[in-house]
């Protein structure tokens, strides 16, 4: 299989394309306007449509239109964008459309910074909207997983009829690494009992709607949904486990700082302390068996991100507080590196 070198944001584009994105809405804004700029010059000729909006909240709900007919739509932007997307994502949500938000993320609150960030966990898996409901939120660590994920996450929000996030950062949008894109499979999701795409007479009216102004009908709506969402915690999990089978310190990490943790991991083996490390490449919903399986022999979880620590919650609560989960983090931009974790490791490692 052919490999490219290729820019992080502009694999998720291409990526895209090739996946069946017919329509991308966006913005621009650092540090994943190289997407919205892919975007602009590779649509029209890949038969699609890119519009730039005249904002982020524009963008959105251009999504939700194009949604609406059927047709595989996207938007992309970075963390401040984001959240003025959050209302018309909850629409979407609402909706029970499909559709591909991007968040390339940067360091926060307000403006911020333009470094990579992991500070949106929070936002991503628990509030990005109003309302009872949940993205699919993916989590890739490297170009390669920036295509394979995007695919991935236009290809289950089909499915399940609900809108996916890829949740990158500064770093893996703007670095630039070989990849090699898949032979993709024709998308055969029928949409024809929903879809607003024109009737024609031959059946009734199609309506894509989040306005129930009857409260039993509203619950029921969303009790419908969280239907969905238990089948979807059972069947779409996934993270990666290395050096687990032994490890007397299980560190968790996802996206790009899981890079670092890997090194740090090596360098602990190397100096004879059992580390191993459990990557989620889910993050809603999040891999509870997998983790529960990665530290069946730790005495310790060290959970690490660029954040002040948005996972760890997540961590305690998926092993039901069984065993100490200490939490090592950089955030603003800054990213921590092997040599830090490893010093990190040492304090707990093998503690018992």
């Amino acid at each position: 299989m052919e490999r490219n070198l290729m820019k992080g944001n502009e694999a998720l584009a291409e990526a895209a394309i090739r996946a069946g994105c017919k329509c991308f809405f966006g913005y621009p804004i650092t540090p994943q306007t190289e997407l919205a700029a892919y975007m602009a010059k590779r649509m029209n000729k890949a038969g699609g449509v890119f519009l730039q909006a005249e904002s982020e909240i524009a963008a959105i709900n251009m999504v939700l239109g194009a949604a609406s007919t059927g047709v595989r739509a996207m938007t992309s932007s970075s963390s401040p964008g984001v959240s003025l997307k959050a209302e018309g994502i909850s629409y979407i949500a609402g909706s029970d459309l499909p559709a591909v938000i991007i968040n390339v993320q940067r360091g926060g609150p307000g403006l911020g910074g333009i470094q990579p960030s992991q500070a949106d966990y929070w936002q991503a898996t628990k509030a990005v909207g109003h309302g009872d409901f949940h993205l699919l939120v993916f989590a890739p660590s490297s170009v390669q997983e920036m295509v394979d994920m995007v695919i991935k996450a236009f290809d289950t929000a089909d499915k399940y009829r609900m809108p996916a996030m890829i949740l990158a950062d500064g770093l893996l949008g703007q670095m630039m690494e070989p990849v090699s894109f898949p032979e993709i499979t024709a998308n055969n999701v029928d949409k024809s009992s929903w879809a607003a795409d024109g009737h024609k007479n031959s059946r009734e009216h199609h309506i894509i709607n989040s306005l129930y102004l009857q409260p039993d009908k509203l619950e029921k709506s969303v009790k419908e949904r969280f239907e969905r969402y238990e089948t979807i915690k059972a069947t779409e999990t996934d993270a990666e486990l290395y050096l687990t089978e032994d490890c007397d310190i299980l560190l968790t990490a996802y996206g790009a700082t899981a890079r670092v943790v890997k090194s740090a991991v090596n360098a602990a083996r190397e100096q004879g302390i059992k580390a191993g490390m459990l990557r989620p490449k889910t993050l809603w919903p999040f891999p509870v068996k997998e983790l529960n399986e990665a530290c069946k022999t730790a005495s310790c979880i060290l959970d690490v991100e660029m954040s002040m620590g948005q996972m760890v919650d997540d961590v305690k609560l998926a092993i039901n507080c069984s065993k100490p989960v200490h939490f090592y983090g950089r955030t603003g931009g800054v990213i921590p590196t092997p040599a830090e974790v490893l010093e990190e490791i040492k304090k707990y490692g093998g503690a018992k």
